[in-house]
């Protein structure tokens, strides 16, 4: 061989060589890429189909709802010494049925007196407006005797500039509300979707594990999936409590406090308490200004004080025992997680921003969970297991037996759960290891 072959021999190698030197940094940026586009695209298409995807969130929250009523329905009966259970069919449509029946009692109860006192209230209204100007020209009077003249110039001509802001905010807002009457047919549905919802789930959940790998990719979902479903249960199921807890108390203390429609004011209470942190604000600062136009600045601070010891009470004693062990967010989360929706998708960010931060969290933590336990069959000497299909009479006889087959041999459920790393030390815990 010649020295200038010798010489192409020996560059082929050097640039073969370089090549494969800068192929895993190559692989890192085209997949930094990949991620990059995938979630570009998907935030493209959620902002596309934002009411859609509302719908269907709302869909699924109603199921949540309804779903521990079902389940009661279902409950085993011993009939002539065996167990037997209503079918989820005809427990969903019950439930659906003892459901519009109670809205249809509280109707009847509530609308009469609601009825009664919503013409009142918007009397007051217009009335409190009109004092309202009254008062503004008394203090307009008060401060032209005591301001110099060129002072109060300043102000009269940025008054017209403000009442306009005001006038176009107010536009907006019933520009919104008249917008919102196009969401009236959700109101048939949202019932609809959940109970396909409701009777399908757990064809949804099976169609879903069957596209994982077995083994400990299926088990992880099936934990995945058990974690998300209980925590989106923890969080409507809590925050219609909520609701209904703050409407009730506010009616209560609005009308001991002398508040003029009472009833009126803890319904509405109710309802924006379903909004995070802005609902509770805006029922603060109506009920102040009715307070003040009504019975003047003391009664307003009665009324503000009254409010943040509920308050208190709701998002420190309450609300976390209703919560129970569904989500654990603290509230610097919560507000960064409000304001973030609200600028990404305006009130419908406002109403899931909370549980989307809770499901990305769960997911977060199952992902620790399982890069911390891809070493654990090493440690337990696990063998290839031969998975039950999933709906078959081998994975329901594993189910009733409560002889569940993890993906690591000899492996019960207790040892998995210790198996699992602490998230706070990144300790992984061995059965037997104690």
């Amino acid at each position: 061989m010649s020295s200038k072959e010798e010489s192409k021999e020996v560059a082929r190698t050097a640039a073969k060589a370089a090549v494969e030197a800068s192929w895993p940094q190559t692989r890192v940026i085209l997949r930094v890429i990949v991620i990059v586009l995938v979630v570009a695209i998907t935030l493209w298409i959620v902002v596309k189909l934002t009411g859609l995807i509302l719908l269907l969130i709302l869909s699924v929250f109603f199921a949540y709802l309804v779903s521990p009523l079902v389940d009661f329905l279902r409950r085993p009966i011993i009939i002539s010494g065996r167990p037997r259970s209503m079918p989820r069919l005809l427990a969903i449509s019950l439930a659906y049925a003892i459901l519009i029946g109670a809205i249809v009692i509280a109707i009847y109860l509530l609308v009469p007196r609601l009825g009664s006192q919503f013409p009142e209230f918007a009397q007051q209204a217009r009335g409190y407006w009109r004092d309202f100007g009254t008062s503004t020209q008394r203090l307009n009077d008060y401060l032209r005797m005591r301001l110099p003249p060129s002072v109060m110039d300043a102000i009269n001509s940025e008054v017209p500039r403000l009442v306009q802001r005001v006038r176009g905010t107010f536009g907006l807002v019933v520009e919104h509300m008249i917008g919102w009457l196009a969401y009236i047919p959700w109101l048939v549905l949202i019932p609809i979707l959940s109970f396909f919802f409701l009777k399908d789930a757990e064809e949804f959940r099976r169609s879903a594990l069957q596209m994982l790998p077995r083994g400990r990719w299926r088990w992880r979902g099936d934990e995945f999936f058990q974690d998300i479903s209980g925590t989106l249960a923890a969080y409507v199921r809590a925050q219609l409590t909520a609701c209904l807890f703050i409407g009730i108390v506010c009616s209560i203390g609005f009308a001991l406090l002398g508040m003029p429609s009472p009833l009126v004011l803890g319904f509405i209470a109710g309802v924006f308490e379903f909004v995070p942190l802005v609902g509770p604000l805006l029922i603060a600062v109506l009920a102040a200004f009715v307070a003040t136009l009504h019975a003047g600045s003391f009664s307003a601070l009665t009324v503000i004080l009254f409010l943040g010891v509920l308050r208190i009470v709701q998002d420190y004693v309450v609300y976390p025992k209703l919560i129970g062990q569904g989500i654990h967010l603290h509230p610097l989360a919560v507000i960064i997680a409000i304001l973030s929706g609200a600028e990404l998708a305006g009130i419908a960010g406002i109403f899931l921003a909370i549980p989307v931060v809770a499901i990305l969290t769960v997911s977060y933590k199952h992902w620790l969970e399982h890069r911390g336990s891809e070493g654990l069959a090493d440690v337990l000497g696990t063998t290839n297991v031969t998975e039950p299909e999933i709906g078959s009479p081998a994975a329901l006889n594993t189910e009733i037996s409560g002889d569940i087959n993890h993906p690591h041999i000899n492996t019960t459920t207790e040892e998995m759960a210790r198996a699992r790393p602490d998230l706070t030390t990144g300790e992984l815990k061995v059965p037997g290891g104690d």
